[in-house]
């Protein structure tokens, strides 16, 4: 059919931190849908129809029903394209493997202009979602063929190469679940938890807490057993070799069968086991150099392969390895048999999502096979099963099955090396029975292990590895976090933010600020000019020398990239101006605007404090906002807000005569002879309020109001206020 009309893209903007939408990352796009707001989906012929069947998952969309199939209800009644932009987008990123259910679509005052706005795990990924979900709903609107599963798998592709992958995925949720904070520090696998002083790091298994020394021992194979071999844990007997005829003399010496394989090798590959004979050890010798610098022989273990995670010197997860086989069928080759019998198997594959990798006919496994008198070519009888391969299949579960005396070995292996983390790679006939007794032994042990088949094992239960390694990094009770406030409002919110940088330094704290008046760490100028936005907040939390941070926020920065931090200690909104609007954002009424500044309020932490300009009204309605406690500040204690809230045993602080009054319900404390003529009070009370809410006794409180800026260890140069209390 002849489209009505088409749906152009705007402008595509990515909100990083929390905003007026949501907590979490967004993209928000302004999309022109032109002559289609006279056409709702009901006027479109086949085209709900076509939507649900190239997009069946739409059936899972609730919608503003709150029911299963909710959307395509909304579909069949008529809703605009501006809206189903916002659901094709958000269902194409989850078959692309990122799950989302957050989105929205408001229009604009502009005919036809909407604000669509949908979650971001990856900003590239969400705006190729966003772009391809337009062209969808124009071929669905049109009646033209459209790709869908071509767009998928490249939306795939992007996710595999640009978001994190499983393992350190795991690591991050688990976080998430414990509300540790996170930041992505590179493309790759590279994550901060927690801010500042408290932050920990991550690269995938691999922590701030591994030890280099030890990383460098377990790729050094020989080293590894000499150092495991005298505390009593058993390894096989071998020798690191320097020619192939020394390695055949070694074998002989330790008695077939034996393995050869590479001493700082990985994966299994150049991997040779249960070799018998001096050809076969000859010429496995050549392949295992070619995949590192030197070789090992040593004795062959019966058994399966078995991979131990320990993490802190517990053990978190087991998997097992089983040989793979193909069956004959008369008339296929072996090479035919691998690929339908073995890697058609869903499980195996060479992305990070499938726990078992594809069988390949590589040096080892045509050494098998020749043992057996066959090539890949060979045609097997129907009926006849054939070793393939013995080694890289370890994704079976068998965590419960570990035998309490093969997991301290485990153990006391990582310990001995000094990794944090580890993987613990041991044969064994059966992992429930002491290794002692089936001569089990320990072959190798590795640093940042892989996880992948902890998580998605092919057989048995997942492990919850990611939450093992972060108690590990942070013991039950800590969060990662350093006291953040954050400061918002229409007035006065640069000097605030100055006078709580002053006040937290009086409290001993090494602290960072990114503010209208430059970037500072830890009393040091590190950028001149308005650093009140996302990018110089977000620097404030990257400094491991930081445990305190105070960031400005205006409104343009909240609506333009969210806040820098996901919650904070205390949030300060100051003042709410009414006649305030960001045109060219489309934020153009109070009602806009107020939900840019109530961000400030919802991500204060359940254990912090929201400090509101008690005399604006629409601030103090922002009360019931927040997750920790509230107190109030303003000119007139016998305002409606104060009042209410001090009935209710809440804080408030206020001035009276020349003094600042802590209340408390009908508790009050004074900070006697603070005020004088020259003090701006819209500055001086949010900052007592603060302090209050950091603890500070009153004289303290008093005295580093007092101070002035001047003689405090925070060095702005643009300062040139002779005392905290004194006028933005």
């Amino acid at each position: 059919m002849q489209s009505p009309g088409d749906i152009r893209i705007l402008e595509i903007r990515t909100l990083r931190g929390p905003n007026r939408w949501t907590y979490r990352p967004v993209i928000e796009a302004l999309v022109d849908i032109g002559e289609l707001e006279d056409f709702p989906s009901n006027l479109l012929p086949g085209f709900p129809e076509r939507l649900a069947s190239w997009l069946p998952g739409l059936i899972e969309h609730r919608c503003s029903y709150g029911e299963r199939g909710g959307f395509l209800r909304r579909l069949a009644d008529g809703t605009w394209p501006g809206h189903i932009l916002e659901h094709v987008t958000l269902e194409l990123q989850t078959l692309a493997g990122l799950p989302t259910g957050f989105g929205k679509a408001r229009e604009t005052s502009r005919r036809g202009v909407y604000k669509v706005v949908v979650r971001a795990w990856h900003e590239d990924v969400a705006r190729t979602a966003l772009q391809e979900a337009r062209l969808l709903m124009l071929a669905a609107i049109e009646d033209r063929p459209y790709d869908v599963a071509g767009t998928v798998r490249s939306l795939r592709r992007m996710v595999d190469r640009l978001c994190l992958g499983p393992s350190t995925g795991c690591i991050v949720d688990a976080a998430d679940d414990r509300d540790i904070p996170t930041i992505r520090l590179n493309d790759g696998n590279l994550v901060q938890m927690g801010y500042g002083a408290n932050q920990r790091r991550i690269w995938t298994a691999e922590t701030d807490r591994t030890s280099a020394i030890a990383e460098s021992i377990s790729r050094d194979k020989d080293l590894t057993k000499q150092l495991l071999a005298p505390v009593g844990v058993p390894v096989p007997e071998g020798e690191y070799v320097r020619s192939a005829a020394q390695a055949r003399q070694i074998a002989e010496s330790i008695g077939y069968p034996v393995v050869v394989k590479p001493y700082d090798g990985n994966h299994g590959r150049g991997v040779f086991t249960n070799l018998v004979t001096g050809n076969e050890v000859e010429a496995a010798y050549d392949i295992a150099l070619d995949e590192g610098s030197g070789v090992i022989v040593e004795r062959f273990i019966q058994g399966s392969e078995h991979r131990l995670l320990v993490v802190a010197g517990k053990l978190v997860a087991a998997a097992r390895g089983d040989l793979a086989f193909v069956t004959g069928d008369g008339q296929s080759s072996i090479e035919q048999l691998i690929d339908r019998q073995l890697n058609a198997d869903p499980r195996r594959g060479s992305t990070e999502d499938t726990p078992l990798n594809p069988v390949r006919l590589d040096s080892a496994s045509r050494l098998e096979l020749s043992r057996q008198g066959l090539s890949a070519e060979s045609v097997l009888a129907a009926g006849r099963e054939v070793l393939i391969q013995r080694n890289g299949n370890v994704a079976i579960d068998c965590t419960a099955d570990v035998h309490p005396s093969t997991a301290a070995l485990a153990s006391l292996a990582a310990r001995t090396i000094g990794l944090d983390i580890a993987g613990i790679d041991l044969v064994a006939e059966d992992i429930s029975r002491p290794l002692a007794e089936q001569r089990g032994a320990i072959v190798e042990v590795n640093a940042g292990p892989g996880l992948l088949m902890h998580l998605r094992p092919a057989e048995g239960k997942p492990q919850p590895v990611g939450p093992a390694i972060v108690d590990h990094l942070f013991p039950q009770g800590e969060s990662g976090r350093i006291p953040v406030v954050g400061i918002t409002g229409s007035r006065h919110t640069g000097a605030i933010a100055l006078a709580v940088e002053n006040l937290a330094a009086q409290l001993g704290h090494k602290v960072a600020s990114a503010t209208s008046a430059g970037l500072t760490l830890d009393g040091r100028l590190v950028q001149s000019g308005n650093c009140a936005n996302y990018d110089a907040g977000r620097r404030t939390l990257l400094s491991r020398s930081i445990d305190f941070a105070v960031i400005e926020n205006g409104a343009r920065a909240i609506a333009e990239d969210g806040l820098a931090y996901d919650r904070c200690l205390i949030g300060v909104v100051t003042s709410f101006d009414p006649s305030e609007t960001l045109d060219d954002l489309y934020i153009e009424t109070p009602e806009g605007m107020y939900g840019v500044y109530r961000s400030q309020v919802d991500v204060v932490l359940s254990e912090g404090t929201a400090v509101l300009n008690g005399d604006d009204e629409q601030v103090a309605d922002m009360a019931s906002l927040s997750d920790g406690e509230v107190i109030f500040y303003g000119r007139d204690p016998a305002s409606a807000a104060i009042e209410a809230h001090l009935a209710k045993g809440g804080r408030a602080v206020f001035p009276r005569g020349h003094h600042v009054i802590l209340a408390s319900g009908n508790t009050e404390t004074v900070l006697p002879s603070l005020l004088t003529s020259s003090t701006d009070l819209d500055v001086l009370l949010p900052a007592a309020a603060v302090g209050w809410s950091l603890s500070m006794s009153p004289e303290l409180l008093r005295t580093s109001l007092e101070k002035p800026l001047l003689q405090a260890p925070v060095c702005h140069p643009a300062v040139v206020r002779t005392t905290v209390a004194m006028s933005a």
